[in-house]
């Protein structure tokens, strides 16, 4: 028995079913997706998630947490842990990865004050705890804390900033001062024309007149009207 004498077991293997073919392929020009409708067309609940129609399970769980994209994962490294390096050594990142102190996988270093050091060293990372200087200092050693590296942004600021103090804008030219408008000469009046003397207009009074009252139907001023 070898491996070219092996074969599959009758039935595993079929033909797969070529859709969309005619009417002699099994299923008809429809292809098996029957008349028109949301089922009959491509992609039809084919997207993650998809529940049959019910609210699926990622829109019904609350969402929580944030991700900060800029966060910084430094690596701690005690400050006893140094004196496994030579006396004298520059201590950084790199020398702590190379030594097996560090794992390499963050973004920074930060040095933490738990023990004593016996030598000294030029220590340079993003972040040194108090107690880890006063350790490092103690020994005769020096501590440099480095920058943190600027993002796009900051730097394209920064670029946006030097270029204006090279090339400043020059002062703007204050505005011309407006001329008082002159005032306009008073309309000289005609004198050909007499003026006309003021209408006077009679009072009105208020006091309306009464109003004759109608006689009521079936009083005897009402008969003597109609006799009339």
């Amino acid at each position: 028995m070898s491996l070219s004498q092996l074969k599959a077991p009758k039935g595993a293997h079929r033909e797969r079913r070529r859709v969309g073919r005619g009417q002699a392929s099994g299923l008809g020009k429809t292809a098996g997706r029957g008349g028109k409708g949301q089922k009959a067309r491509t992609g039809n609940m084919h997207f993650e998630g998809f529940e049959g129609g019910q609210m699926p399970l990622q829109r019904r769980l609350p969402k929580f947490g944030f991700r900060n994209f800029f966060r910084r994962e430094l690596e701690e490294v005690q400050v006893s842990k140094l004196d496994r390096l030579p006396p004298g050594a520059v201590v950084d990142h790199k020398a702590l990865r190379e030594a097996g102190l560090a794992r390499g996988t963050g973004d920074g270093l930060v040095i933490l004050g738990a023990g004593e050091l016996k030598n000294g060293y030029t220590v340079k990372a993003e972040r040194v705890t108090a107690g880890a200087r006063a350790a490092i200092e103690k020994a005769g050693g020096t501590v440099e804390i480095l920058e943190r590296p600027r993002t796009m942004y900051e730097k394209a600021k920064a670029a946006r900033a030097l270029e204006r103090a090279k090339n400043p804008k020059p002062p703007k030219a204050p505005k011309p001062e407006k001329a008082p408008k002159a005032e306009k000469p008073p309309k000289a009046e005609s004198a050909g024309k007499p003026e006309k003397p003021a209408k006077e207009k009679p009072p009105k009074s208020k006091e309306k007149p009464p109003k004759e009252k109608k006689a009521e139907p079936g009083s005897e001023a009402a008969q003597g009207e109609k006799k009339e």
